[in-house]
Formats: structure tokens, C-alpha cells, sequence
């Protein structure tokens, strides 16, 4: 690394002018890429997919999408076969390439409510090709009033008409959320330098961001990329790399503080703070392989997405930083004037009290991660339920839904189950809730379920009418629900070995890193755990709605979008790790200056605290602006993401990782002499822990104190 800084130093101008250039492109660029993005959710190879295909290839809509639900009251029970109703929804066809499948259209009274006035249909729309959905709503609601008889009503619902917020016009954009998310910074940065190197990290994060969008934008000319990425790489994007900043240019203050000068002090920098900030960047990209070696293409976009934030990250800190401290950083340091303070007091007194009381800082750690981690095993995976998406849906969508739930017709028909079958084919005895299409060559039977696709008990449903229809020749089923259950099975079919080999990877990194296989044992399982907890987070305000609605106006959603947890894994396990890399590798340098194992546990975490607790603040605040996105599927990845955040850098870090260092004692620096020679590290041999417990034995091993 000290040879790697000399390097950047010798070729300093070539340096910013090859960033310059880059910030320049991808600041004109990035106004282009969010119309390059896809919203496809296409998950291939799945018998749903391509059930869904057969679908769009004969009738060119539905399948893959939910469909639109016109709800009309009729003033009285008698006009149901009133000529008028059936003109009206023969009209909601507003476009050509729409499907309408009614009572009207098939005579099945199940379109028909309890009361015998509230009528439903179903308008299959065509798929999206990438794009934003289209708005067919208003145009469907205008066009059926004018053929309805007088007093009759109608309103239009769906699943996606609710999940469309009422208030999407104020919702927050990219650049805005990016924006609130750099002031909040600033703040933060302004409280911990007091000077003018405030707007240095704030700078590598403009830099980092537009290089990584320019990249992003060079992406989609070979590839789909999802819409999701953009948020993610501006936000977390801006975390990372002022993580990352802040990291390097406390280091080098220190540095200074301590007497050395110039080129000398980055030097020196790089070769400790800069070392943790490249194992770091390449900690969150190995957690991101997850997403990347999925068969999913979206997942697998925003895997290539996530794994550029860091590594642009960790690039532009080691190369543009540098050269920034080098030669403006002392003027910068304006208007503090007074020498930097290494250390904390209170930092310095809380990790002496986590020290003497260390049973009881891991026993209040744990107890606060493992009811939380126990809230996590009820997690649901599915879509949110529609009752809990009516209360901040659009007024005509809530109506309709509360229509129907009023007319006793059950919610399950929102996401209906569609089967093609060859036209002959007899349609089993036990799957009898069905309307049917039948253009030449093909039946298509639309299936009414009880219950919500993405329900446990609407999970169930699915799996029936498969097994209903498995022996019918060539019969398939498909629809968004069904897709959506193949696609679970998909994602997480393989998480288990994902997580095996993710972790085993970490755990050989981190060993050679802190040059302990029990630090990086240890750093890999409280990431899991800090990861479990999260997800508890997420069962109590979303799924159970604690906080939901007081913070959002969106009630419990009964269920987490089935991506979600997946896809905050992917991101938090690397970034979770951050904080740990920081602390371990500054207690271990600790260590390895004193022999003792409370020095290293106070001097570490009084140097160090401070910092992670300004770079988590930070982070959080990116992810308290990408909650402001009006998708709720965002604002549920963006809480996962911001408690596992806080999470860690609050009970895993101040309390846990010191409490368990300190009760490991000299076990926490032991490394078999097998290892160092296989994973090639160079060992040291510290003195004997002076305060270690006497009646721990010593250990061997090149590592080891003895």
C-alpha cells in the first residue's frame, strides 16, 4: 500500500485529470440513464415463465402482470343482466391489445358479489417491455361510466393500483434523495473535522457516484439493467465512499497530529487506514456474488450494480485522496487550527466499562439481537396484502377494493391464476373457479382464488391447481403469482450453499487480514446475526406494522416483498462488515504495538469510535432518503437496510465486539502455524498478554503469545 501511494503521488496530476474527466462525462451522462433502466421483473427457466410466454404469444397480455379490476355497484340487484353492463365493460377494452373477462363475457356469478349488485371484471393488460406501466385507470373509469345504466358506480381496482401511492406526484427522485442524503452528510462531517476537509469526502462521493453511473449507462447497451440500481448506487454510493473518505483522512490527521509531515503523512495513511478501506470495498463486493450468480436478471443487474459502488469507491479514495491530502490538505484544515486529538474520552471511558463489565455488555447485546432474530422467524415472503395497501393507495383503487370486501367477494381474485390448455382439453373436476377464453387452438381458464397470491394460504392455492392440472396434456399455468412463486423457489433455493460459500470466502479473508481465524470467525457470525436481527426489523414495522404506519401512512403489510430480504443480505453483509474491519484491524494493530489485549480493546475502540459511529450515521441517512421513494417495495428495502446499519454500528460494535474480545483474551491473537504458512502471512511475535486471565494456557503458533 505505502508502495501504491508513492505510485499515485509520482503521477498526481495525471491522476485528477483522469477523475476530472470522468466526473465531467458522468455528469453529462446521468441524466440519460434513467431512461435506460428496465422495470422488468422476468425471472426465466421457471415453468411459470414460461407458462406466461405461451400466454403473450396467443393472447398478448396478462401473464406476467396483475390485472386491472373495474368494480361496478349497480343501484339494485336486477341489473346484472342488464344489456348496459355488458356494453359497459365490453368498453373498458380502451385499448385493442387489452383482454376483459366479465360476467358479462362468460356468465360465471362469481364475478357477481353477494349482495347481487356489486359486479367485477378483469382487464389483462399487455406487458411493459421494461417500461413503467401504463395508466389505464382513468381512461377505463370514463370510458365504462358512459355506458353504465344511471345510478351505477364504478371504480377501479388492483393489486398495482394499490401499490400505487396516492401522493406519487410529491414523491422524491434520485437526485433529490442524493441531495438530502449529501446534507445530511455534510452535517456530520462538518461536526467531525470543523474545518474545511468537510467537503473533501463530499467531493470523492461526487466523483465515485458519476464514474459509477457512467459505467452503469455503459452497462445498459449490453444488458438489461433494473431501475433499482440507480437508487442504490447514488445512495449507498454516497455512504461508501464518505465511509471511506472519513476513514483515510482521520488517519492521516492523525498522522500529522504525531509530528508527520507532507507526503509522509499519507504515506503512512494509506499503509494502515487505506489497507482497511480496499479490504472493506472488497468485503461488500464478495457479499454482492450472492445477487450476481443468480439466474434472475434483475437481481443479477443490481448484483454488477452494487458490487461498482464499492470497488469505484475504494479506487477513488485510494487514488484521488491521496493526492487531495497531499497537496490542499493542510490548508483545508481551516479554520480548526487546534491539533487533532487522537482519542476519545468518551470512547476511551466507554470501552474501559465494556471491558470490566464485558458479561454483561454481551448478554444485553445478545438479548437485544436475539429477540430480534427471533421476530425474524415469522417473516412472510410475499406481496403486501391489498388491505394493507388501500390505506395509502389512490381513492378510486381503495374504493373498489372496499366494494367488493364489502359484497363478500374474497381478495384472491385480484391475483388470478391463469392456465392455457389445448382447446379440447377437459379442465379438472376440482379446479371449478374459472372463466374461460377460447380463441382458436387454445383454452385459457382464468382461476378465481379465494386468497392473495402472495399469502401463505394464496401459496397453497397455487400449488393445488398445479397439481390439479399436472395431468392434462400440455396444460400450463402461469400469472404473476405463479411467477412469483417459481421465482421464490429460485432465489432461495440455492441461498444456503450462497451463504456457505460467501462466508467461507470472508472467513479465509478476514483471517489473513487480522491474522486470526477466531476474529474472523467471530466477525462473520455477528454479521449474520446483526443480518437476522434486521430482518426482525422488518417482520415488526412492515409486516406487523410497528411503524409503518406512523412513519409512512402505509398499515401492516402481512408480508415482505419476497426480493427484499435477499437483496439487504447482498448489501448489508458487506457493509455491516465495514465497521468491523475498521475496529478489528485498528485493535489488532493495537495489539501488535503492545501485547495486550485491554490495551488493544480501549486504544481501539477510542480511536475508532468516533469514526464508525459518523460513518453509520451517514449511511443511515442515505438509507432514511431512499425510504422517501414513493415505491413501498424501496421503502421496505431502505429500513433493511438502515437497522442493519444501526444495528451494528450501535449494539454489534460499541457493545459485542469489544465485550467478546475482551472475554476471549489471547485467543482472539492466535494463528495455527498451518494457516500462516497457507494463507502466506507474515507473523508476529508479541510479547506475553500481561492482563490476560492466568489460567488461559498458551498457545503456539506463530501468532501466539506463549
Amino acid at each position: 500500500m505505502t508502495r501504491f501511494s508513492r505510485f499515485v503521488l509520482r503521477h498526481r496530476t495525471a491522476v485528477v485529470l483522469a477523475w476530472l474527466v470522468l466526473l465531467v462525462a458522468g455528469g453529462a451522462s446521468a441524466g440519460r440513464l434513467s431512461g435506460r433502466l428496465s422495470h422488468d421483473f422476468a425471472f426465466p427457466d421457471t415453468a411459470a415463465d414460461r407458462a406466461n410466454h405461451a400466454i403473450l404469444a396467443e393472447y398478448g397480455n396478462g401473464a406476467g402482470t396483475y390485472p386491472l379490476v373495474p368494480v361496478v355497484v349497480l343501484p339494485g340487484p336486477a341489473g346484472v343482466d342488464d344489456p348496459a353492463l355488458g356494453r359497459a365493460f365490453a368498453a373498458a377494452a380502451v385499448d385493442p391489445g387489452l383482454r376483459v373477462v366479465s360476467y358479462a363475457s362468460t356468465g360465471d356469478r362469481r364475478f357477481v358479489g353477494a349482495d347481487g349488485r356489486t359486479v367485477f371484471g378483469l382487464v389483462f393488460t399487455p406487458p411493459t417491455r421494461g417500461a413503467p406501466p401504463r395508466d389505464y385507470a382513468a381512461r377505463i373509469t370514463a370510458a365504462m361510466s358512459r355506458a353504465l345504466p344511471p345510478g351505477a358506480t364504478v371504480n377501479v381496482t388492483g393489486l398495482d393500483e394499490l401499490s400505487t401511492v396516492d401522493n406519487t406526484g410529491s414523491g422524491t427522485g434520485v437526485l433529490t434523495e442524493t441531495l438530502i442524503g449529501a446534507l445530511g452528510a455534510l452535517l456530520v462531517l462538518v461536526f467531525v473535522f470543523g474545518s474545511l476537509l468537510a467537503l473533501v469526502p463530499l467531493l470523492v462521493a461526487a466523483v465515485s457516484i458519476l464514474t459509477t453511473f457512467l459505467i452503469v449507462l455503459g452497462l445498459t447497451g449490453i444488458s438489461d439493467v433494473s431501475f433499482i440500481v440507480q437508487f442504490l448506487v447514488a445512495l449507498i454510493g454516497l455512504g461508501v465512499a464518505i465511509d471511506y473518505s472519513l476513514l483515510l483522512v482521520t488517519r492521516w490527521r492523525e498522522e500529522r497530529a504525531q509530528g508527520h509531515t507532507g507526503d509522509e503523512a499519507v504515506h503512512r495513511a494509506m499503509a494502515s487506514a487505506g489497507r482497511a478501506v480496499l479490504l472493506s470495498g472488497v468485503t461488500v463486493a464478495i457479499g454482492l456474488v450472492a445477487l450476481v450468480v443468480l439466474p434472475v436478471p434483475f437481481m443479477r443487474s443490481v448484483g454488477y450494480g452494487g458490487m461498482l459502488v464499492p470497488l469505484v469507491s475504494v479506487l477513488v479514495t485510494l487514488t484521488l485522496l491521496p493526492v487531495l491530502l497531499a497537496t490542499a490538505g493542510p490548508r483545508m484544515e481551516w479554520p480548526r487550527r487546534t491539533r487533532e486529538r487522537p482519542t476519545g474520552r468518551a470512547w476511551r471511558a466507554w470501552a474501559s466499562g465494556v471491558v470490566r463489565h464485558r458479561w454483561l455488555a454481551a448478554a444485553a447485546a445478545l438479548a437485544i439481537l436475539g429477540l430480534l432474530a427471533a421476530a425474524a422467524t415469522g417473516i412472510r415472503l410475499g406481496d403486501a396484502e391489498s388491505g394493507a395497501l388501500a390505506g395509502s393507495a389512490r381513492p378510486a383503487a381503495a374504493a373498489g377494493l372496499r366494494d367488493l370486501t364489502d359484497a363478500g367477494v374474497p381478495s384472491g381474485v385480484l391475483t388470478p391464476i391463469e392456465v392455457l390448455v389445448p382447446e379440447g382439453a377437459r379442465p379438472p373436476s376440482t379446479v371449478d373457479a374459472y372463466a374461460t377464453v377460447a380463441p382458436a387452438g387454445t383454452r385459457l381458464l382464468v382461476v378465481l382464488p379465494r386468497h392473495e397470491a402472495g399469502s401463505d394460504a394464496g401459496k397453497e392455492e397455487i400449488a393445488r391447481v398445479r397439481d390439479a392440472f399436472r395431468d392434462v396434456p400440455g396444460a400450463q399455468v402461469g400469472g404473476l403469482g405463479v411467477l412469483q412463486y417459481d421465482a421464490e423457489h429460485a432465489l432461495y433455493g440455492p441461498f444456503p450453499l450462497l451463504l456457505a460459500l460467501i462466508g467461507l470466502v470472508t472467513l479465509v479473508l478476514l483471517t489473513r487480514a487480522f491474522r486470526s481465524p477466531l476474529l474472523a470467525l467471530k466477525a462473520v457470525l455477528l454479521n449474520l446475526l446483526s443480518l437476522a436481527a434486521s430482518y426482525g426489523v422488518l417482520v415488526l414495522v412492515w409486516q406487523d406494522g410497528h411503524g409503518s404506519d406512523a412513519i409512512w401512512n402505509v398499515p401492516a403489510t402481512g408480508a415482505i416483498t419476497f426480493w427484499v430480504p435477499l437483496m439487504a443480505f447482498a448489501f448489508l453483509y458487506g457493509l455491516s462488515m465495514d465497521y468491523e474491519v475498521f475496529i478489528l484491524a485498528r485493535m489488532r494493530e493495537e495489539y501488535d504495538a503492545t501485547a495486550d489485549t485491554r490495551t488493544a480493546i480501549v486504544e481501539g475502540l477510542a480511536r475508532t469510535g468516533r469514526l464508525v459511529t459518523s460513518a453509520a450515521l451517514i449511511l443511515f441517512l442515505a438509507f432514511v432518503s431512499l425510504a422517501t421513494a414513493p415505491s413501498p417495495d424501496i421503502k421496505i428495502l431502505a429500513t433493511a437496510l438502515g437497522a442493519g446499519i444501526l444495528l451494528d454500528a450501535t449494539v454489534v460494535r460499541s457493545l459485542l465486539v469489544p465485550a467478546t474480545v475482551s472475554l476471549f483474551g489471547r485467543w482472539n491473537w492466535w494463528l495455527p502455524g498451518w494457516a500462516a504458512r497457507a494463507l502466506r502471512i507474515d507473523t508476529l511475535r508479541p510479547d506475553a498478554d500481561r492482563d490476560d486471565d492466568p489460567s488461559v494456557p498458551a498457545l503456539s503458533g506463530p501468532a501466539g503469545s506463549g
